[in-house]
């Protein structure tokens, strides 16, 4: 692709070669990195049902709070690829990279968590009551 800023690359950007990149790289996550695939089974699961109850607010919650930690995920993993490339042997200043991109996926497992919980609840009192 084109860079405008370096002016280099190729010409011709093109919005569904973008598109097919982006499926290209969930697909390969979602393969290839259990941590995000059951994450987001678990999450669909929960959206389903919220979906068929119509709780709209709890749907894009439980999607919001997917979506933060599926990014985090995807990231880190791309950090500690980047980092294995460059340096193969342990280097402490590598550890240190990694555990900063772990702690980061984390802090978003924490929240996508107590939403999933909170939100689970919600529905199991929804579906008692029903």
């Amino acid at each position: 692709m084109r860079n405008k800023f370096l002016d280099t690359g190729e010409p011709g950007y093109h919005p569904l070669r973008k598109i097919g990149t982006v499926l290209s790289g969930l697909r390969y996550a979602v393969i290839y990195d259990f941590s995000v695939a059951y994450k987001l089974v678990l999450s669909a699961v929960i959206v389903v049902v919220a979906f068929f109850l119509r709780a709209w607010v709890d749907v894009m919650l439980i999607v919001m709070a997917t979506g933060m930690v599926l990014v985090a995920e995807m990231f880190n993993s791309a950090i500690e690829a980047l980092c294995d490339f460059v340096e193969q042997r342990h280097d402490e200043r590598i550890k240190v990279i990694k555990d900063i991109a772990a702690a980061a996926v984390g802090v978003c497992i924490l929240i996508w968590v107590y939403v999933l919980a909170f939100e689970g609840w919600e529905i199991v009192n929804a579906l008692r009551a029903g």
